[in-house]
Parts: C-alpha cells; structure tokens; sequence
C-alpha cells in the first residue's frame, strides 16, 4: 500500500520526540495506578510514533497541510 507522504522536516522530528515523552508519561502513569491516564498517553504515543514513521498523517491530509517541504 502507497500512502503519500505529509509529514516531513521538522514536524517529524517533533512527532517523534512527542511520542518518546508521552510513551514515558504512560509507563510512569500505569505505575502510579492511573490507568486513565496511562491509556491516554499510550494512544497519543503510538499515534504520533506511527504518523512519525510512516511520514503520513490523516489530518494533515483532511486539512490539506503538507510539511514535507519543510525539510
């Protein structure tokens, strides 16, 4: 499967760094007993790690953004 690339430059550096910091923010959640929290944290994580990886991002594409010439 093709998907077009939208995310690109800095925007991918930043998604990347985002779902680093949130996936720690979910570990440390679920230690402490805060599953709510711990949940909500993991899915931005994975959601920003995907968007960072495979350079695609559907709401970019919905609002018609494209940073790839950021770079």
């Amino acid at each position: 499967m093709d998907v077009e690339q939208n995310v690109g430059g800095t925007d991918r550096i930043v998604r990347a760094v985002l779902a680093t910091v949130l996936a720690v923010v979910a570990i440390l959640a679920l230690r402490n007993g805060k599953r709510s929290a711990g949940v909500l944290a993991t899915a931005g994580a994975v959601g920003l790690g995907i968007n960072a990886v495979t350079c695609f991002c559907g709401l970019n594409k919905t609002l018609g953004i494209d940073t790839t010439s950021d770079e």
